[in-house]
């Protein structure tokens, strides 16, 4: 439990550009901190991913991970680089491990556009895109990771598990989650994304999804298969607003969607469990880019602001809440006044400046209290 108004959060910067964008995720923070008042970060950094596997022989210490299981939130930067891998050839993924032992089975994808970045669709509706990806995070395809064979050299094998108590809590989430976007004026609206079609599995998914459906009579509910739904997210994603899936077709889903509204510079994500959460950028580690002043920092900043708000609600600060939203309107506020200009959208700003920018905006905005609800 935190201290009164004080929080104890783990920041794992990991590899890549996840330094360069958590330290801009910081610094908002503690600049949000400031204009806000009434609440205090315990900001710890902590080493894990790829480059302190190649120096140690370990992705996360055991004493990094105590202190991940028991800090408020845990706020991630990107785990990965190219030629570092396990024994297996698989990637350095000690925030899989995160999900599996804090059981984050809610992984929350916003998709948002904002004014004056690429719009990928040239339909004029596409500037009103807004919708969640809710993809599980503990299950699906990724239960397998760690546990799949390769026979003789001529057969892998891989499990797909979907479990009823799992399943349960995901759906109680996403319909709370289009409750709470429809009280602000959203659709109010869950589709499940599945191939129920073909998979038993994905069968059971939608069964179970129809059976919690029954405890929200006031949201629609609606189905698509995974197919259908990426060739959808193409022709029509402002028609959606939670989807709701399994964790490979909403880790694929959520990469397409966030390609919609920019790129992966503005893919932010929220790890939710029953105790726990993880927040992080969505996009990768880019090794290319690191320490070259060249990555986009929204992802990262919007997911601290999600961070904020997810500690609001859970302890009832309003004072966290009023600091997500500020911002979460200062990234809208940033673009509608053509002040913020990534890089990553052919513009002229760097990591550092976009940061100094949105610091500046938040200096500007005028604090009080949070509105209801947020981002999503």
């Amino acid at each position: 439990m935190p201290t009164p108004n004080g929080y104890k959060i783990s920041v794992l910067p990991g590899d890549g550009i996840g330094i360069d964008v958590t330290a801009a995720a910081t610094a908002v923070l503690r600049a949000v901190e400031e204009k806000s008042g009434g609440f205090q970060l315990d900001l710890e950094e902590l080493p894990a991913g790829a480059g302190y596997y190649r120096e140690t022989g370990e992705d996360i210490s055991s004493d990094t991970f105590d202190k991940v299981k028991k800090a408020d939130a845990v706020l991630l930067g990107a785990i990965g680089l190219p030629d570092v891998r396990y024994p297996d050839g698989t990637e350095i993924s000690p925030h899989l491990k995160i999900r599996d032992e804090l059981g984050l089975y809610g992984g929350v994808r916003p998709i948002k556009a904002y004014p004056n970045i690429p719009q990928r669709l040239a339909d004029e509706r596409a500037a009103s895109i807004d919708l969640i990806i809710l993809r599980e995070s503990t299950e699906g395809l990724f239960y397998t990771q760690g546990r799949g064979e390769v026979i003789d050299d001529r057969e892998a094998r891989e499990t797909l598990r979907i479990t009823r108590t799992t399943s349960e809590k995901l759906f109680d989430f996403a319909f709370h989650l289009a409750t709470q976007r429809k009280a602000r004026g959203g659709r109010g609206k869950v589709t499940c994304v599945d191939k129920a079609n073909v998979f038993r599995a994905f069968a059971f998914f939608r069964k179970i999804f129809d059976e919690r459906s029954a405890a929200f009579p006031d949201i629609e509910k609606s189905y698509n298969y995974v197919d259908a739904q990426a060739l959808d997210l193409i022709r029509k994603p402002w028609e959606f607003d939670v989807l709701v899936t399994e964790n490979m077709f909403g880790d694929i889903l959520s990469d397409l969607a966030g390609g919609l509204v920019g790129g992966m510079g503005m893919a932010s994500c929220a790890e939710i469990g029953d105790d726990h959460g993880l927040f992080q950028p969505a996009h990768g580690s880019a090794p290319d880019i690191t320490g070259q002043d060249k990555a986009n920092p929204l992802a990262a900043i919007l997911s601290a602001a999600l961070m904020l708000e997810w500690l609001g609600e859970r302890h009832s600060d309003t004072n966290l809440a009023a600091a997500a939203l500020l911002i979460n309107d200062a990234v809208s506020e940033g673009f509608g006044s053509n002040r913020t200009r990534p890089m990553e959208f052919g513009g002229d700003q760097g990591t550092e400046e976009i940061t100094a920018t949105i610091i500046g905006i938040i200096g500007e905005l005028p604090s009080g209290p949070a509105k209801t609800g947020g981002n999503p």
